[in-house]
C-alpha cells in the first residue's frame, strides 16, 4: 500500500514536471520586418537585465501626444499588439512593441511568468524615455505583460499603467488553469492535490519562488493612475481576482470588467468599448495641453 502511494506520488510529480517544463518552454517565432499596417515602424534591439536582447518595433509619435509600451501575453509576441499599435499611432502616440525574453525573436531559456520579464519591462521603459524625451509614457500589459509591469525590482517609471487580464497570484493562476483543463468535477478533486505540487516544483523548474509571482502584492506600490481590465467571464483570471487587484490600487484607479468576455483580446472582443475606456484613459494621462 505504501509502495503504491509512493509510486503514485512519483508519477504525479513527473506529470507536474513535464507540464511545467512545457508551459515554461520558450516560444520562439520568426516575425520579420514591421507589417504594412505600421508603415513608420522601425526595428529596434534593446538590451535587458534579463540577459537577453529584446527585439521590437518603434513607432515615433507627434510631440505632446505621449508614448505607449505594448506588452504581450504568455506564449505570444509583438504581433499580438499590431491592432492596438495602429490605433495608438493614428492618435499620434509613439509606440513600442517588443518580444519578451523567451518569446518571438528575443532569446531566453525559460518563461518565468513575470520575474525575468519584469527586468525586460524596466529595459523597454528606459528605451522609451530615451527615444521620446519629455513625453508622458504609459505601459499596456496583457496577461504576462501586465504581471511583468508589476513584478520588476521597482515600480515602472511610467505615468500611467493599463493591466489587462492579469493574474493576481501564481497560486490562483495555476489552480484556475487546472480547473479549466480538467473540468469542474475532476478539477474539484484534483486541484487540491496538483496545485500544491505545482507550487512545490515551481522553484526548480523556473528558478522563481511563488511568493515572487504575486502581482496583487505589488500593485499598491504603483504611484501613477492604473486601469485594471478583464473579461467578466474569464475563467483564467476571474472577475473576483481582477476586482481584488483593482482594490489594491492606491493611486487613481479605474476598473473595466467587459461583459461576456473571457481570457481573450479585449480590444478585438469589444472595439468600441476598448476605444472608449482604454484609449480614453491613455488620452487623459498622456496628452500634454498647453
Amino acid at each position: 500500500m505504501l509502495l503504491a502511494a509512493v509510486l503514485a506520488l512519483a508519477g504525479l510529480c513527473g506529470v507536474v514536471v513535464v507540464v511545467g517544463l512545457t508551459l515554461s518552454a520558450p516560444k520562439p517565432a520568426v516575425i520579420g520586418p514591421p507589417p504594412p499596417e505600421l508603415p513608420t515602424a522601425r526595428s529596434v534591439n534593446i538590451p535587458s537585465g534579463s540577459g537577453t536582447a529584446l527585439q521590437g518595433w518603434w513607432i515615433p509619435g507627434r510631440p505632446g501626444s505621449g508614448a505607449a509600451i505594448l506588452m504581450h501575453g504568455v506564449g505570444a509576441n509583438r504581433l499580438q499588439h499590431v491592432r492596438r499599435a495602429r490605433l495608438l499611432a493614428d492618435r499620434g502616440i509613439a509606440v513600442l512593441l517588443f518580444d519578451f525574453q523567451a518569446h518571438g525573436e528575443s532569446p531566453g531559456r525559460r518563461i518565468t511568468y513575470g520575474k525575468l520579464e519584469g527586468l525586460d519591462a524596466a529595459a523597454v521603459v528606459a528605451f522609451t524615455r530615451d527615444h521620446a524625451p519629455g513625453e508622458r509614457v504609459a505601459a499596456v500589459g496583457v496577461s504576462l505583460g501586465g504581471a511583468a509591469a508589476l513584478l520588476g525590482p521597482a515600480p515602472l517609471a511610467v505615468d500611467a499603467l493599463v493591466l489587462e487580464s492579469v493574474y493576481s497570484t501564481i497560486d490562483a493562476a495555476l489552480d484556475n488553469r487546472l480547473r479549466v483543463a480538467l473540468g469542474p468535477v475532476v478539477g474539484g478533486v484534483a486541484v487540491p492535490v496538483l496545485g500544491p505540487l505545482f507550487r512545490l516544483l515551481l522553484p526548480p523548474i523556473l528558478g522563481v519562488q511563488p511568493v515572487d509571482l504575486r502581482p496583487v502584492d505589488r500593485i499598491g506600490a504603483v504611484p501613477v493612475p492604473v486601469l485594471v481590465a478583464s473579461g467578466a467571464a474569464d475563467a483564467y483570471t476571474t472577475a473576483a481576482e481582477t476586482q481584488a487587484l483593482s482594490a489594491r490600487v492606491r493611486s487613481a484607479g479605474e476598473l473595466w470588467l467587459v461583459p461576456g468576455a473571457g481570457h481573450e483580446d479585449l480590444q478585438r472582443f469589444d472595439p468600441a468599448g476598448y476605444e472608449r475606456v482604454v484609449l480614453g484613459f491613455l488620452d487623459r494621462n498622456l496628452r500634454q495641453t498647453e
